[in-house]
């Protein structure tokens, strides 16, 4: 079928062997997708979408590792989806309830959007029935629920102060009874990464069980690190340059945007590693602090564009360990190979290595530095010059 459509299996191995890596799995797992995508029948996948805008879904099309149609041609079989699906009306609601007949307690549902309680559930509605009813009927035959956006994981925006609709997260409704407790992901972010979205289908999928997951029921192959552990500004973070605003000479220099607001140092999400478009790019690389829309009340903490209340405890002690340490492992990971014999007796003045550095002269020195690593290292060599 993936023939058919044009996929050779050289690019569903490498699709394979890329979500591998994106679940930070070993190469050998790689084989194990390519068995259970190519060779298992397609499995059912209710999406149900609620108080949101599509932003989720418009991210899930846009998945490459794998991509949707990779999936919905060798592995699921997308059954109800407003956005994607050619049917509608009745027709659809009918191949809903076809679907959840025939493979009652087989199918995936996915549910997209917060759910809204106030008004016996007007708010929100379809096909005359309200959003509660609808995942509560849903819920009862699924396997596996997958929550996905920030709004069916947390809450999101709907359920922003005053949160006039009622609006909770599938997880609230779980831990309230109101509907069945299923085995349940939270893939959050407004919207999510479109890889963290396609790679945990495919990891249950082949493996018929959930990643690992943190404390929050979210794969922790996405959001084990926080956004500013992997920020490509951080080490401007550590020697204390922040832009001042958005358009002055520090952030067209790339400067680190905490005292902009960026909440990068409390969000865990993977944007900085596989972030967007292919990995083109992610907000901050962009010149947008992280609003930490991956985070639960994301929108009702400190306002955005302020910096947030207090540097987290890690993070100090990180700022504190990096001017004591960073100097040394920039050393010992470039210069060391030449220099170790006696590493303050260089030919070039200490003060002058910078420049040196920068102008790639010499072409044993060509090293992609930030202006905070070469001043990081250049302090470095005049403490190891100055003796303890």
């Amino acid at each position: 079928m993936l023939t058919q459509e044009g996929v050779s299996r050289r690019a569903f191995l490498k699709g394979c062997a890329l979500c591998a890596s994106a679940l930070a799995l070993p190469p050998s797992a790689a084989a194990a997708i390519a068995e259970a995508l190519g060779n298992r029948r397609r499995q059912p996948l209710i999406w149900l979408s609620f108080q949101e805008c599509t932003g989720c879904t418009e991210s899930w099309t846009r998945s490459y590792t794998p991509t949707v149609e990779e999936l919905m041609f060798a592995s699921l079989s997308l059954d109800y989806h407003h956005t994607l699906q050619a049917a509608s009306g009745e027709a659809a609601e009918a191949a809903r309830r076809q679907v959840m007949a025939r493979y009652d307690g087989d199918y995936l549902l996915a549910v997209d959007g917060a759910i809204p309680l106030r008004h016996e559930g007007a708010c929100s509605t379809i096909a005359g029935v309200s959003n509660l009813e609808l995942l509560r009927t849903c819920a009862a035959g699924a396997k596996l629920i997958l929550a996905v956006g920030t709004c069916a994981a947390f809450g999101g925006i709907p359920a922003a102060a005053p949160n006039p609709t009622g609006a909770v997260s599938v997880g609230r409704l779980m831990a309230d009874d109101q509907i069945a407790r299923k085995p349940l992901v939270n893939i959050a972010g407004c919207p999510p990464i479109p890889v963290a979205i396609s790679a945990t289908l495919a990891h249950y999928l082949t493996f018929s069980r959930l990643p690992d997951l943190d404390e929050l029921g979210r794969p922790l192959a996405f959001y084990g690190h926080t956004i500013h552990d992997r920020c490509p500004r951080l080490n401007f973070f550590k020697a204390e340059k922040f832009a001042k605003s958005f358009d002055d000479e520090g952030a067209r220099q790339g400067w680190c945007l905490y005292e902009l607001g960026c909440r990068g140092p409390i969000t865990h999400n993977a944007c900085a590693t596989v972030k967007w478009n292919h990995g083109t790019s992610f907000p901050i690389e962009a010149g947008s602090p992280c609003i930490g829309c991956s985070e639960p009340d994301f929108w009702d903490r400190d306002p955005f564009y302020q910096p947030i209340v207090a540097v987290p405890a890690a993070v100090a002690q990180e700022r504190q360990a990096a001017q004591e340490g960073d100097g040394q492992a920039l050393f010992e990971d470039n210069c060391r190979y030449c220099h170790i014999a006696d590493r303050p007796a260089f030919e070039t003045p200490v003060e002058d290595i910078p420049e040196l550095l920068r102008s790639g002269e010499i072409r044993a020195h060509r090293f992609e530095f930030t202006e905070s690593e070469f001043e990081v290292l250049a302090e470095y060599l005049k403490a190891e010059q100055r003796g303890p």
